[in-house]
């Protein structure tokens, strides 16, 4: 078999295992909180350890693997990202599992880096690299559809460290394909590390998630919120003086002068920071307050993975005839009509109320995925595709990040103020019971929470909590449809097909 596709090959298997273990995750929760005895902001740091880590050290792993070569890099986050895997599964408590996750974000920034350069190193741009993106884009849509099946099948059956456990052979085999059959690029006019802008971005980066998952419990106008926002701000203005005065930054600014490179950046953080948060939520929603097993859950999860896995090649063939902005608008379009079909739900509801917006929904993330894959390292010079696939994977992760957060801030708040009202004259409203009370009826701890007020008020307590949750709920997937139809808009607005390269006369022939 020709060296391309190996390397397909290599890159598609890493692929799946990063996305399966994000799948897997989050029908695993409900079962992580009960037994590790995780609190809500435990959850979230579930996620936002691992896109903490891996969108602060993807840009660096990129610059990195350009220097020092990108199978090399590839083989280092595979074999970290396996090794922390063993980490997670063994972890006793919520803390040493957030840090075998941060652990894998280390791993997946350096898989992620370099993915996307991998493939475009071997694969003529045009119609031949929008097949092999368009297989990217299924890759994608497989790990979603089978990781809530899988995930939900091994929790049930084998416990949630099963799905931890799962990666070491998938890590193991992808790391011996790597060895053996891809080959070792490098950008030759590469130099050193920005190491402050690592350091400074990163900083802020943390400081920023921080400050919001951290806000409804400490009050948005505390002096420690207050100054987390400052240090988060103060970071990130010196991180772009570095960058503007830095030899060989880790974000070149002048980059972002190219409108479709700008276009694409935001596309990827609008559908990250959109439908990929808000998976949390739908998780919470489905196994906390439906009552959803693990596997039912991932059942559930079919009908928005099914239409991602049939649609992305279908966008991968098109890539060449069809304008990427075009297919960038239609599927980020796509992705907030459903966020807004699946809003609306009620104490009544069931989990067909979903259904609707789970179809637009998935049809939209097929579409958009291997249109972001593609235009990432197409509208930069070859040299650069290392550099540009970090940067686009940091755009990913930063709106993962940042969206659990700012969707946890307001899914929580919106509820406590809905549950004040509800529960206004009695215990239940004052302090921070709102808070509580909502965060239990997120973290399927209700009824422990209830009982600590008097026996009479339980069940109005109950209703008013469950109320609350729905609020907050409906509020943030209104909002994430916002949010995913500005990005339809930008990359409406800045992506160009001629800053798209779809030719490539210097391409070297594949072995």
């Amino acid at each position: 078999m020709a060296r391309k596709w190996w390397t397909l090959v290599a890159v598609l298997v890493a692929t799946f295992m990063l996305l399966l273990d994000i799948t897997v995750v989050n029908v695993a929760l409900p079962a992580i909180r009960a037994d590790l005895g995780a609190s809500f902001t435990d959850l979230q740091w579930v996620f936002d350890a691992y896109a903490l880590t891996l969108a602060a050290l993807v840009l660096t792993a990129g610059s990195l693997a350009d220097r020092l070569g990108r199978r090399r890099m590839f083989s280092i986050g595979l074999a970290i990202f396996t090794l922390a895997s063993l980490f997670c599964a063994l972890a006793p408590n919520p803390t040493v599992l957030n840090l075998a996750r941060a652990l894998q974000g280390v791993g997946g920034a350096a898989m992620f880096a370099v993915s996307l350069a991998l493939i475009a190193q071997e694969f003529t741009a045009g119609r031949e690299r929008g097949a092999a993106m368009g297989a990217y884009g299924a890759t994608i849509g497989i790990a979603v559809a089978v990781g809530p099946l899988v995930g939900g099948a091994l929790t049930d059956g084998l416990g949630w460290e099963s799905i931890f456990y799962l990666n070491l052979p998938i890590g193991v085999a992808a790391l011996i394909v790597t060895q053996l059959k891809l080959r070792e690029s490098r950008d030759p006019n590469a130099t050193r590390v920005d190491w402050g802008g690592v350091a400074t971005f990163s900083c802020s980066l943390f400081l920023l998630v921080l400050a919001l998952v951290r806000g409804n419990a400490e009050g948005w106008g505390s002096a420690l919120i207050i100054w987390l926002f400052v240090g988060a701000a103060v970071l990130l203005a010196a991180f772009v003086l570095i960058e503007l005065r830095v030899a060989q930054p880790m974000l070149p600014l002048g980059l972002f002068r190219r409108h479709a490179f700008t276009g694409v950046q935001l596309a990827a953080f609008a559908v990250s920071g959109s439908l990929f948060a808000l998976f949390l939520y739908l998780t919470l929603y489905l196994q906390n307050f439906l009552g959803l097993s693990p596997f039912q859950a991932g059942l559930r999860y079919l009908p928005i993975t099914v239409l991602s896995f049939f649609v992305a090649p279908i966008a991968g063939l098109m890539l060449s005839r069809v304008p990427a902005r075009l297919m960038l608008g239609a599927g980020l379009a796509a992705v907030g009509v459903g966020l807004l079909l699946m809003s609306g739900v009620d104490a009544d509801s069931e989990w067909t109320t979903l259904l609707a917006g789970f179809l637009v929904g998935g049809a939209g993330v097929g579409l958009v995925n291997p249109v972001i894959a593609d235009v990432a390292v197409s509208v930069v010079p070859k040299q650069q595709s290392g550099m540009a696939a970090g940067i686009n994977d940091t755009f990913r992760q930063v709106g993962i990040a940042v969206g659990i957060a700012v969707w946890g801030a307001i899914f929580i708040g919106r509820g406590a103020d809905k549950v004040r009202d509800l529960t206004a004259g009695t215990p239940a409203a004052t302090g921070s019971h709102p808070r509580e009370l909502v965060e239990a009826a997120s973290s399927g701890n209700l009824p422990q929470a209830v009982a600590a007020f008097p026996p009479e008020s339980r069940q109005a307590i109950t209703d008013a909590a469950r109320e609350g949750f729905l609020a907050g709920f409906n509020e943030i997937l209104v909002l994430g449809a916002v949010l995913s139809f500005a990005g339809a808009a930008l990359a409406l607005w800045l992506v160009r097909e001629n800053e798209i390269e779809r030719t490539d006369q210097t391409a070297e022939p594949a072995a």
